[in-house]
């Protein structure tokens, strides 16, 4: 699936994909701001997602590939941290689209699923959507959470597949969900790190199919 990325210029980038079992990972290239990515020069190198998590940064969690209604997808089970976060291979990136699908199985406390960005040793954004509560929320962590901006929505139905998309280039940061635009803030806080998966409390969460595009730093 083709993701467009506000860019700034042609740089190299880096593709992730989560979907049918496998990882893999490819170059392309950015295009003007605004614009389409195009995919140009496209290498993959799949990783076999029997291995589960292996090459990823589990930083907190229980993350596990599971196969469910025939689908391969990664389930985060873990209820006793406060927030559970995994870090996909690949980055850092400045400038990132990321999507990811996911479905909130079950919490009492929590039901959330949500897309960490510019993870950068151990602070992050993340973008999260909640099936207990009316919102659609971004954060920035470093040591502690903290909203920086938000949208009120009906809840994501609980037990049903639902997709989140981040955009970040510079300073802005935009957030869909189900291809709707909810999100478009400023924040400078980190410049750029790695991708991941987070989820909350005691929120049982699927994701599958997620997708990095993003222009690599130095």
């Amino acid at each position: 699936m083709r993701l467009p990325l506000s860019a700034r210029g042609v740089r190299p980038v880096l593709v992730l994909f989560l979907a049918a079992g496998c990882v893999a990972a490819a170059s392309a290239i950015s295009a003007e701001s605004r614009g389409s990515m195009k995919n140009e020069s496209m290498v993959t190198s799949p990783v076999d997602l029997s291995q589960g998590v292996s090459g990823w940064q589990v930083v907190a969690g229980k993350w596990n590939v599971e196969i469910q209604d025939r689908a391969t997808v990664l389930v985060q089970r873990n209820q006793e941290s406060d927030y559970n976060v995994i870090v996909a291979p690949g980055g850092p990136y400045g400038e990132v689209d990321a999507s990811v699908q996911f479905k909130p199985i079950s919490g009492k406390e929590d039901a959330s699923g949500g897309i960490v960005f510019r993870f950068d040793h151990g602070r992050y954004y993340v973008i999260r959507a909640n099936a207990l509560e009316n919102n659609f929320r971004l954060y920035h962590y470093d040591r502690s959470r903290r909203q920086i901006a938000g949208a009120e929505i009906p809840a994501p139905a609980l037990g049903a597949w639902h997709t989140i998309r981040v955009v970040a280039v510079g300073d802005r940061i935009q957030g869909y969900l189900n291809g709707k635009l909810l999100i478009d803030h400023r924040d400078n806080h980190i410049p750029s790190g790695g991708v991941g998966l987070w989820t909350k409390a005691d929120s049982v969460t699927a994701f599958s199919e997620l997708s990095v595009r993003g222009v690599l730093t130095p």
